[in-house]
């Protein structure tokens, strides 16, 4: 099988074949998907060895993660978007490379080293920071990437991002409709974009709405969860309702109020974020802010292969979150009738 009986069989030139299948520009994207259908259809494949001596490409894409190994292994997040980015990438015969790191500084270094070495075409770019280093150092490097998160200002590096806000001002106002006056945010690692813009807009909500909130800030660990929701639930004006930044602080934070003695959602409401299997399976069930990750790893790597073969242009912005109630949220009841008869709860 070769490249002219695809072009045959397409009716096109063997040029347009062979810009299609090495994901090159020069064919529309209906020409590109129909190309690589009936090279799939008829069981062609290429000569790796060949197109790499060729087109000089190392057919693998890099993602880092400067985040604790333990933390990656419990985040469902990361599973899913991977499983999204593995499933893009994997169609068009690319690799996907990651490295754990321990900071900032150290991932740059990646970078440096993998672009030097031609080890990948492109990398993902995750967890944007204010004012990140790391959007300089790759614009310089000249390394193709794109950043999972924004939108951002006045830069060189395409972002698929989606909005973090609305869906924030919909979970207050749900709360708020089921009469909840004091709520509480458990966010993730401050310095994150997605981190700030998710807590300004539960502050303008709360503040919208005459809510009592609070923001507290955790690292993403389990253990940060918990002592934050032990923290809030000791407090003299503890909240009737809590909203965690991802799903595995929200289970951990399920569990401590349980074990404090505290009856969700009687006396504390629990919602999550990302509305992962955990989220479904604990009891009760959690009311979370429901994306689609898996989707958004398959946006964000279409996007790099784009803008490795230099036919992206500019941002994508994909669907956002929405609110998925279930048996965790629902109205506050009077504490003080709660704890009679009940001495210690929630001490």
């Amino acid at each position: 099988m070769t490249i002219r009986d695809i072009a045959e069989r397409a009716g096109v030139s063997k040029g347009a074949v062979s810009y299609a299948l090495n994901g090159r520009p020069g064919v529309s994207e209906e020409t590109r998907e129909r190309i690589l259908a009936i090279a799939e259809e008829l069981g062609w494949y290429p000569n790796r060895a060949a197109r790499a001596l060729s087109a000089a490409r190392a057919d693998a894409c890099g993602l880092v993660l400067a985040r604790p190994a333990r933390t990656i292994a419990l985040e469902p997040f990361f599973m899913e978007f991977i499983a999204g980015a593995e499933l893009e990438l994997a169609s068009r015969a690319n690799a996907l490379t990651i490295q754990l790191v321990r900071d900032v500084e150290e991932e740059i270094a990646v970078y440096r080293r993998w672009w030097g070495e031609h080890r990948v075409d492109g990398v993902l770019m995750v967890d944007l920071r204010v004012d990140d280093p790391r959007v300089d150092e790759l614009t310089r490097l000249g390394l193709p990437a794109v950043i999972v998160g924004g939108p951002l200002e006045n830069h060189q590096i395409p972002a698929v991002w989606h909005d973090e806000g609305q869906v924030v001002v919909e979970a207050v106002q749900y709360l708020a409709a089921l009469g909840h006056t004091r709520v509480a945010h458990v966010t993730g690692v401050g310095e994150f974009v997605h981190t700030s813009q998710r807590a300004a807009a539960f502050v303008r909500a709360t503040a919208d709405l005459g809510l009592e909130g609070e923001v507290v800030e955790s690292d993403y660990s389990a253990e940060s969860g918990a002592r934050l929701t032990r923290r809030l639930l000791s407090s003299p004006r503890r909240p009737s309702a809590i909203v965690f930044d991802s799903d595995l602080l929200a289970v951990t934070g399920l569990g401590v109020a349980q074990r404090m003695g505290f009856v969700v959602p009687d006396d504390v409401s629990i919602i999550g974020w990302d509305d992962s299997l955990i989220s479904q399976v604990v009891h009760p069930p959690l009311t979370a802010i429901t994306r689609d990750i898996e989707a958004y790893g398959v946006a964000v790597a279409r996007h790099l292969l784009a803008t490795i073969d230099g036919r992206a242009t500019g941002d994508v912005e994909t669907e956002a979150g929405a609110l998925t109630t279930r048996g965790s949220t629902g109205p506050p009841r009077d504490r003080s009738a709660a704890l009679r008869g009940t001495t210690g709860a929630g001490a």
